[in-house]
């Protein structure tokens, strides 16, 4: 029985798959520190689980509207006003299963077959996938290392044909944590407009930055540039809610209502229970978004110093998120293997230490290290790694 040429093109999630791998060996009896997946280690809040199980004893357990409950639109649309001063009605908005469903849901509406989508690498593993599967055509365009992995506004003016449609802006970044700066947004912002392009603005990271940085959502730019763009969010990475799939996108009216009529015939709507939970988690005291930020911090400091120390390791500090992504290059020459792939596969095998290769990102000198995971694991994977490259220098 032949599959439909849509899902054979698919490239399988290279995150989940070592996750799944180091689950395996870890049910082996092996102990294996995994750090690819991409999920905060704390719990989610009381308040939340607490308001959850009040809309479960109250019977919020049936259907509500495909594009979410309008408590929940309205709780987004005030984070907005708070952390943005960017003001949306709730026909702006929709909310779907997940930020990585809402994007789907996104590519759905808006190509047809033949679309461009220009993709910044290096990129979150689904983006290209969700464009095929939209009959797009994704088109790379390098963020050079050296540039902090950002493309430049000639870039993305170089990359432009009379098929794009859209270009995607994911600021703090999965998987370098880069984030663009006001002016750098500005730039790109006035190439887009030129071209009459969608602007999706993926900031599910957006409360995960460190340092003196900020987070600028591109939408903030302008009121024309607010109006080409859709931003998609959610609480996942903010409130550590990764399993409860809430996210959702805001913008043109038009885009979201077409969304919204998509979902209807796909998933009728967002589960009851965790829309309540979400409603809580941006009403109530946002102290543990700031815990949970805090401690990603202090981690990021103390092992991104220990990383760079590992021979053949260089690597850019992120600036937000939580991910480090060292280029691993010259470790895999120095131990004798052919590439980082097979690289990052030895060293799950003999050290029990599963790290994301950056093939999967489009960027296969690199690798994503998650430092969403316990100082002790960090400090124990590290030694590991070090070991590892020591044992089979050449």
């Amino acid at each position: 029985m032949n599959l439909s040429k849509r899902v054979s093109t698919l490239t399988p999630s290279s995150t989940l798959a070592i996750t799944a791998k180091a689950k395996e060996l870890k049910a082996a009896g092996h102990d294996v520190i995994g750090l690819g997946a991409g999920e905060p280690d704390f719990n989610t809040p009381d308040h939340i689980l607490d308001a959850a199980e009040k809309a479960m004893k109250e019977g919020h357990t049936k259907y509500t509207p495909s594009g979410g409950l309008i408590s929940l639109k309205e709780a987004i649309i005030e984070k907005f006003k708070k952390d943005q001063h960017l003001e949306y009605k709730p026909s702006e908005i929709i909310v779907s299963t997940g930020a990585k469903h809402a994007l789907y849901t996104l590519f759905q509406a808006i190509l047809d077959d033949g679309d461009e989508v220009i993709i910044p690498s290096p990129y979150w593993v689904s983006y290209p996938e969700q464009v095929k599967l939209a009959g797009g055509a994704p088109v790379f365009v390098e963020g050079r290392e050296e540039n902090q992995f950002k493309i430049t506004p000639d870039q993305l003016q170089q990359a432009i044909t009379n098929k794009t449609k859209a270009v995607i802006i994911n600021s703090p970044s999965n998987p370098t944590g880069m984030i663009y700066t006001r002016d750098e947004l500005k730039e790109l912002a006035e190439v887009c407009l030129s071209h009459d392009l969608i602007i999706v603005s993926d900031e599910i990271y957006e409360k995960l930055v460190y340092g003196e940085n900020e987070h600028v959502s591109i939408a903030q730019i302008s009121p024309e540039v607010k109006e080409k763009t859709i931003i998609i969010n959610g609480v996942s990475k903010s409130h550590s809610m990764t399993g409860w799939r809430i996210g959702y996108a805001a913008g043109n009216e038009r885009i979201i209502q077409a969304m919204t009529n998509l979902a209807s015939h796909s998933t009728s709507n967002p589960t009851s229970i965790a829309q309540y939970a979400a409603i809580a988690a941006y009403e109530g005291p946002q102290e543990p978004v700031e815990i949970m930020r805090r401690a990603f911090e202090d981690r990021l400091n103390i092992i991104y110093e220990k990383l760079v120390q590992i021979p053949g390791f260089s690597c850019i500090k992120p600036q937000g998120a939580f991910y480090l992504f060292p280029n691993a290059k010259e470790a895999a020459e120095i131990t004798g293997f052919r590439n980082v792939d097979e690289f990052v596969e030895a060293l799950l095998e003999e050290e029990k230490v599963a790290l994301v290769p950056g093939s999967g990102f489009g960027a296969p000198d690199n690798v994503r290290l998650s430092y969403a995971t316990s100082l002790e694991l960090l400090n124990k994977a590290i030694e590991r790694i070090d070991r590892f490259v020591n044992n089979h220098k050449q």
